[in-house]
């Protein structure tokens, strides 16, 4: 398949989709509004939003009822960008190889913009069709669920205690499977609910979630330490300036890629049951494995 043109025309969907559900820049008031949209249309990968995509048509569905949920997941990806930039946080001043919003609004707005992000995306998948196993509820609490105290705020919490100690191994699988891979096997859950999967077919896609997202993180905190900031398009080096425990720093670099490996492996595996339909998520697998930002 032709992977650079399936996120080329995934990610303009999407990104008309949520210029749609957002309000105008010129609704008051109207400095919110531009601080939401200028974190929202920095450029970003939309990686989350076009796996749900592609996660509801290898489960037989069609996009155009996974876009509520996409747009939904890529605003909670967003408010989490803007609110882990925040100096009282990860202290970051580039994000998406642009100033930071708390750099263009100030620290008052920047949080009200991702607090406005939060809620918004509840209000946009509230908007989603219900399908037969999984109503609107479900799929809100399935959101809810992953960005809340459990999973994602869980994992933030985490990783900002663990800042300059020493953690072990597991202490690292955690912070990572709730700080980024919750989200990423949501968004990919998120679209097969909308498709309607049976029971056995969710159990296997969220495997597969799982284990791509723990890959991504994986991947991720190999370039932060290998690649320069202009590539990454956020401030290279942090991990190592703020004394987090990383993958390379407690495995090395060459067990932390065959980790990556491995966990890519096991993604595919579990899409056995989706045989060719699942080829997208796929290829999709092999290139978080295999890139370079």
């Amino acid at each position: 398949m032709d992977l650079a043109k399936y996120l080329t025309t995934r990610t303009a969907l999407v990104d008309r989709a949520l210029d749609r559900f957002l309000p105008r820049a010129t609704a008051k008031p109207t400095t919110i509004h531009k601080a939401m949209r200028y974190s929202l249309f920095a450029g970003g990968k939309r990686l989350r939003p076009v796996l749900t995509l592609a996660s509801a048509e290898a489960c037989g569905g069609k996009m155009d009822t996974a876009i509520p949920a996409a747009c939904a997941v890529e605003c909670i990806h967003t408010y989490s960008l803007i609110h882990d930039d925040l100096p009282c946080m990860d202290d970051d001043d580039l994000r998406r190889g642009r100033p930071t919003n708390h750099k263009v609004f100030g620290e008052g707005i920047a949080v009200l913009a991702g607090d406005a992000l939060l809620t918004f995306a509840f209000e946009i998948l509230a908007k989603a069709k219900p399908a037969p196993r999984y109503n609107i509820a479900a799929q809100i609490t399935e959101l809810a669920h992953a960005s809340g105290s459990h999973w994602l705020v869980g994992g933030q919490v985490a990783d900002l205690e663990g800042e300059g100690r020493k953690l072990s191994a597991a202490d690292l699988d955690y912070i990572h499977r709730c700080k980024t891979a919750a989200l990423l096997t949501t968004s990919i859950r998120l679209g097969a609910m909308s498709a309607n999967v049976t029971p056995a077919q969710l159990k296997a896609i969220t495997t597969f979630g799982q284990s791509v997202g723990l890959a991504f993180q994986v991947i991720d905190d190999i370039l932060d330490v290998t690649q320069t900031s202009e590539k990454l398009g956020k401030s290279a080096g942090k991990d190592i300036a703020s004394q987090k425990a990383t993958y390379p720093a407690i495995h090395g670099l060459e067990k932390s890629r065959a980790t990556a490996r491995r966990l890519t492996r096991a993604a595919h595996a579990a899409l056995k049951p989706f045989a060719n339909k699942a080829d997208t998520l796929r290829a999709l697998a092999d290139h978080l494995l295999a890139r370079e930002y």
